[in-house]
Formats: C-alpha cells, structure tokens, sequence
C-alpha cells in the first residue's frame, strides 16, 4: 500500500499557553503544488480557544474533530512545510498518543486525501522510552495456570502425558465439553497439539469425569496420579474451567518445558471468588468485527471470565441493528468528511461504518454461551448519542439552542431529551428487540457523564421539570431513568448502568446493578446506598490508560498511570465494611477504544493487564503473587 503524499507531524511544549501548545507541521510530499486546501485532523486534545492560534484559521471543531485553513495565498511547492501553533488546548499533553490521531485534506475541488501522521514528540524536555513492565518473574510451583487456582497441593512431573483420554463410559456432555474446551486451544493457539482425546491412546493418562453435587455451580476438583487424571465438577462452567486448567497445564509444559511441568500427583481445588467476572469492549470508537468479538470471547474464557459487556452505542457510532428504526446503523455508523457524523478518533478521508446485524448477535451471544459467557448488552442514555440524535433528529428540542451545552469529550447536545414523548417510544422499540437478541438478566443502560446543565435551555425539559417539581439535570436525569427502569421491570430484565445513574435521586436499588468507575471509594457509597456494585475503577482496572509516566508510553492518562503491577496489586474489595461486603458483586475490566487505533496498541494496552484482573476475579487475596503472575502470563494468547 503507498504512503500518503503530505505528512503532519506535531511536537507539544509546555510553554505557549495554560496547557502548552502543539506546533504542528504539514508536508507535501507529492510531486504537484498544493493550494486552496483545508486541513482536518482528529485528536482528543482539543482545542477550546480557537483564536489562540498563529499561522493558520481555525475553521470549525466538532469533539475530536478539528479542522483549519492555511494563509491565504499560501502555495506549498513538493517537498515544502506550513507550520502553525495552537496553544488553546483543554488539558497539557503528557505521552505520544496525545497529538493527531489521524488528518485528511481537503482539497480546492472539494475531494479530499489521507495525510499520515506521526506520534506526538515533546519539545523541550526529555522524551522518555517505555520502561519494561513485566520483571521477568519466579516459580514456586511450575505449573502454567491462569488464573491460579484457590488451592493447590500438586506435584510436579518430569515428563508429560501425549494426551488425556475420556475414560470408557463418559457422558455425551461430557465428551461435548472435552470437544469444546480442545477447540477453543486450537482457535487460541492454532500450532498446539491436542490436550485431549476421545479415543484411548497408550502414551496418554485416563481422564475420569464425575458431577460432584457438593460443589459449586462453578467449582472443581482435580486429582492427579501417575496413569489417570480425575476431574470433579459442580456445572457444566466448572467442567469447562476444569478442562481449561488441564488444557493449560499440558499446553505450557509443551511450550515451555524448561520452565513448566505436568503434575504427576497431587490435587487442585478451585473455585471463582466472585460471582461477576467481566470484560467490557466499546465498539462504538472502533468497530471490532465478529471474529475479533469471538476472539476475545475465547480469551476471556481462557481466563475464567464470565461477563462480556458488550458497549455497542455512543457519541460516535450506533452499532446494533434495530429493525425499527434503521436510520441507526445507517445514518448512526457513517463517520467520514461528506458523511453525517464527521471523522473521529482516527478516522481519515475515507468513510468508516460497521455495525452487528441481529444474525451476528445470535451468532456472538451463542458462540459467548458455549463459553459459559453471559453476554450484557449496553446502550448508553441519555447522553453519549451524538450518532443517534443525527440518525433521528426528531427526538431533537427544535427550540433549543444546538450548542446550549457540550459533554465531557466535547459534543454538542448529545443527551437524549427527557422531555421528548417520542424518546420513550424509541426505546420501547429498541428495548423489545434487544429482549429477543440477549438472554441476560441485564440490560446495561449507561447513564454515565451527562453534562453538567444538559437540557436547561430546552423549552420542553424546563416545562417537564415545571409539571414534574424537579429541577437541575439530575433529576430530570433521574426521572428519565425511572422511566426506562420500569421498561425493564415490565420486560422482566434487570437495570445494570454507571455509577452515575444513582444522581439526582437514582433509580430503585431492587434489581438494579451499578458500577463504580470513577474511583473505588464511589462503590462503597452505591453499596450503602442499597446498590449491589460491580468494581471497576479507571484508577486500575480500565485498560485504555498509560502504563508508565515515560512520555512514550501510549495510553490515555486522565485516571493517572496504571502499571500492571498495580492493576494486579488492587484489591477491589478495599474498605468494604464486612457489612456491604455481600453488595460487592465482582469486577470488571473496561477496554474503551479511543486509543486504540490498531491491534499492537490493542494487545500493549490489554496485556497483561486483561489476565490480572482476570486473577483478581477469581484467586483468594492471600493466593495471589506478582512474580508468579509475571512468569505466567506471557503465555496468555492476545487479539
């Protein structure tokens, strides 16, 4: 594929304005002259004083989106620059990914080409390397688990078995699951022998399989010996956890044989230590296709994790097909400069879409199921629907000013207004269709970053709060949402939503889950306010943010630097009363994809932070060890 012919590098210093200022420099590289043109580039560093820049016109910004005209006059020859400064940025620049994410031009006749850009560069400090993350780590036991187990007394063998054979006489499930669980290492790990078989083999250990009523609907008991493997398991999840462990167990010594080993006796109880393990993806920034969703079903499996939470609508996309309203995944997916979502987060001269067709749902939701994976659909309200207001702007307030307010990442008017009769009929709709596509309890409704004063100057919403003697945001926010929570209770789902849904008086705590993503001590709060709570604080457990304060390490940083060693070391439970203990119902990592512009910075960002918290999900605190994990976990198979 040929390179772009113009290039756009930028550098941020410190000086120039409040948060520093970008200096960015445009090339043309093709072998024409090059007038009359406009240049756009996304970046998440916006600019909110667009007169504080010099050398170029600021033309108009919407989000991530920026876009400026050069001098007037100014013919670039091939192979010569324009440089221009912009100093009012919202926030200082602190690692790489800080600068354009992607940049286009637009050219005199109105078409328009890609422009490459480069990582951000830092201009008069130091620029610092990435550290390593990962020490290289130590074994007591080498035996290649993930997660560790809660309880192990096994000992380790000097060889391996070629396979672990179902015993005569094992039930059809039970041959199903072996099946299963075989299956999913060779998706993982394409170039790996069998772990197991259906057929005796002389070189391979006896597996028994038995159903314990004893143990729980998760749990199992391996026993060891020389010439058999006993497998004991409470459900058909703890059989395939027992099955995974085997598989891991025997694929490492394979592996790695100089470093793990097969047990030859001994025993592995195990069970999870919360009830919700999850994975969260939003594919609203970036659309992941269906191999890439099943792939990382397929990791979190390997990982014991038993919840996908599956973002599917924000400001920048609409990504589940609703048959009643098709503008959605239409209108609502289209991103690009003649389109009616602008570039963002990455996107260039070409037009990007992509959306999960209800066939492809079906197919994820079965395939998550297989898995013992609950799948828990999320669409976000009342804000984050920049891409649905233009899909549908009859849910629009004609009479409200359409820049009244703007959200935390910069977008104009982008709640749902509760005030609008029709937005309730909206959902309805796309309630009843997502009831038919997920077998969840849950539907997660968001609820989360609702700017402050959103709706104050819509005639409708100040008539509404009038009729209803509420006022501010948060109670119309509030209102909103007991709305949509008796949709659920009428359909007989549950409302699962953001730490935020509890503003402004919230929603009833009975059958409602929230999860506490602003910081750990917003969890204990929800709890005694009546919340059951799922604990994912941006401080440690959200996997899009920087790894090490080095400025060449890629990441977001708004929640600080979040190292794996920390995201291993957190305990979620922190300064849970005993009392509250029992609302604490698991944790969860976030994968949010603004940065996440490729499958390297995907699998940087996710690994091996994905794995630690997988382990914080299911090992006992006093079982858990850094250098362990470390010495295992480059073994964990990546996007």
């Amino acid at each position: 594929m040929a390179s772009a012919p113009y290039r756009l590098e930028a550098s941020w210093s410190a000086e120039g304005g409040e948060h520093g200022a970008f200096t960015f420099t445009f090339t043309n590289l093709s072998q024409a002259p090059l007038s009359g043109f406009k240049l756009a580039y996304t970046s998440l560093y916006r600019v909110i004083i667009p007169e504080a820049c010099d050398n170029a016109v600021f033309l108009r910004r919407n989000a991530n989106f920026h876009q400026y005209a050069p001098p007037e006059g100014l013919v670039l020859a091939p192979g010569e620059s324009w440089r221009f400064t912009v100093s009012g940025i919202h926030r200082p620049a602190r690692h790489c990914t800080d600068g354009a994410k992607s940049a286009y031009i637009t050219l005199e006749d109105g078409t328009h080409a890609d422009v490459a850009v480069s990582d951000l560069l830092l201009s008069g400090r130091v620029s610092e390397p990435p550290p390593v993350l990962l020490p290289q780590g130590k074994l007591d036991l080498p035996f290649a688990l993930q997660p560790w187990p809660a309880k192990i007394d096994a000992v380790p063998g000097e060889g391996f078995p070629v396979v672990l054979y179902a015993a005569e006489g094992a039930e059809l499930e039970e041959r199903r699951a072996i099946s299963e669980v075989t299956a999913l290492l060779h998706r993982l790990i394409p170039s790996a022998h069998a772990p197991f078989s259906l057929v005796a083999d002389p070189q391979g250990r006896i597996l028994h399989l038995s159903k314990e009523e004893g143990l729980g609907t998760e749990a199992y008991r391996l026993r060891f010996e020389a010439n058999a493997v006993h497998l004991a398991y409470g459900g058909a999840a703890g059989r395939q956890y027992g099955l995974t462990s085997l598989a891991q167990l025997l694929e490492g010594a394979r592996a790695r044989p100089q470093t793990f080993r097969f047990p030859t006796s001994g025993t592995i109880e195990d069970s999870p230590r919360y009830g919700w393990r999850g994975c969260h993806l939003d594919v609203s920034r970036q659309f992941f296709p269906v191999e890439d969703v099943n792939r990382l079903l397929d990791i979190m499996a390997w990982l014991k994790l038993n919840t996908f939470h599956w973002h599917l609508t924000d400001d920048e996309a609409w990504r589940l097909e609703i048959k009643a309203y098709p503008t959605l995944t239409t209108t609502g997916v289209l991103r690009g400069p003649d389109e009616p979502l602008l570039p963002q987060l990455g996107n260039g001269a070409a037009s990007v879409g992509g959306f999960y067709a209800q066939d492809d749902v079906r197919a994820i939701v079965a395939h998550a199921a297989a898995l013992s994976i609950e799948v828990v659909p999320e669409i976000d309200i009342p804000g984050h629907n920049a891409a649905t207001l233009v899909a549908l702007p009859d849910l629009v307030d004609g009479q409200e000013a359409p820049d009244s307010y703007h959200s935390v990442q910069g977008y104009p008017n982008n709640a749902l207004n509760p005030a609008i009769e029709a937005t309730y009929s909206f959902l309805e709709a796309v309630i009843d269709e997502m009831v038919t596509l997920f077998p969840s309890d849950y539907i997660h409704i968001g609820g989360d970053e609702v700017a402050h004063g959103a709706w104050m100057a819509s005639p409708l919403a100040k008539a509404l709060m009038e009729k209803e003697g509420i006022s501010g945001t948060f109670a119309l926010q509030s209102y909103f949402l007991k709305r949509v929570k008796a949709m659920l209770d009428q359909r007989g789902k549950k409302l699962a939503g953001w730490n935020e849904v509890a503003h402004g008086g919230g929603v009833a705590p009975e059958n409602s889950l929230l999860m506490a993503w602003e910081n750990p001590k917003v969890g204990i709060a929800l709890a005694e306010e009546g919340y059951d709570v799922v604990m994912t604080p941006g401080q440690a457990y959200y996997l899009d943010m920087v790894q090490a304060e080095a400025f060449q390490e890629p990441g977001a940083s708004w929640a600080g630097t979040v190292p794996p060693a920390h995201t291993y070391a957190y305990e979620a439970e922190g300064d849970f009363p005993e009392t509250l203990k029992h609302r604490m119902k698991g944790v969860q990592a976030c994968i949010w994809t603004e940065h996440f512009l490729s499958r390297g910075y995907f699998n940087r960002l996710v690994f091996p932070r994905l794995p630690a918290i997988a382990e914080a999900a299911w090992t006992p605190k006093a079982q858990k060890n850094w250098e362990r994990f470390a010495a295992i976990v480059p073994l964990c198979p990546q996007l």
